[in-house]
């Protein structure tokens, strides 16, 4: 069984699984290492790690990132794509062959247009998009994984009645998986959840809900978005105040050890 296959089966089953978000192939070695079943990109953690803004990342700039995060390790990748190529369905198609080629085992593909006077792409069109990108993947024959986002709760538009009807419209056109991210509470993401039923949902983790209370509202699949690569900066920031407030040292008793991240990363023997 291929990573696509084996990806595709994670949202088969009937329990959630946690997909974290890796921001470059050291991480996305460690966490494959600590026994997930699959990752995903993080356009906003890429893109902080190289000095840039969210969305600041070009297409082709991204496709390479996942290419490498696919080759660091033997378990299924998907890709935070942002809204792909461009913003017409046939733009999302070549996303969708780009990917593919890539070797990734699926990736999302979001309804913001990146302008923000307009953040988010008409209902009629966000679907023809999501068709478009289906299309695509179905001629792959691979078992490519698509997720459809609905980027309402992102970008000060908490409309749920309009996000439903944008996932279910999805569902409808054939998204493997719907996700609209920003959502924290527990009865909207269970809503959500029953609404699009039996397409599977991931959700954004957030600190107040646990793995459990998730599963347990419907949930298939929980992904981090940038929270590994903002814990990361935190722990730098907090380390550099420390030395510069304090003239100590002691953050470094936190670190991972300098001989376990050499094992890791040397060649196999």
């Amino acid at each position: 069984m291929d990573k696509t296959q084996l990806f595709r089966r994670l949202h088969q089953t009937p329990s959630s699984f946690v997909m974290p978000n890796p921001w470059d192939p050291g991480t996305a070695r460690l966490l494959a290492s600590m026994g997930f079943q699959a990752l995903a990109t993080t356009s906003a953690g890429f893109a902080f790690s190289r000095g840039l803004p969210d969305g600041g990342v070009g297409f082709e700039a991204m496709i390479a990132h996942c290419r490498d995060v696919v080759a660091a390790v033997d378990i299924p990748v998907s890709a935070d794509l942002e809204r792909g190529k461009g913003d017409s369905p046939d733009s999302v198609g070549e996303t969708i062959f780009a990917a593919d080629a890539a070797g990734l085992a699926g990736c999302s593909i979001e309804d913001h247009t990146g302008d923000p006077d307009k953040p988010i792409y008409d209902f009629a069109h966000a679907v023809e998009r999501v068709a478009a990108a289906v299309e695509a993947a179905r001629s792959l024959k691979t078992g490519f994984v698509f997720t459809a986002r609905a980027e309402n709760f992102l970008w000060n538009r908490p409309d749920l009645d309009d996000t439903i009807a944008r996932l279910q419209a999805f569902a409808k056109a054939g998204a493997d998986v719907v996700y609209a991210p920003g959502l924290s509470d527990i009865e909207t993401i269970a809503t959500i959840c029953r609404a699009v039923a039996p397409t599977p949902v991931n959700v954004l983790a957030v600190p107040q809900l646990t793995v459990a209370q998730l599963g347990q509202a419907g949930v298939r699949r929980i992904s981090l978005g940038s929270k590994l690569t903002n814990a990361a900066f935190g722990a730098v920031r907090r380390a550099a105040r420390q030395i510069l407030d304090e003239g100590s040292f002691v953050f470094a008793r936190d670190g991972m050890p300098f001989d376990e991240l050499q094992t890791l990363f040397s060649p196999a023997r």
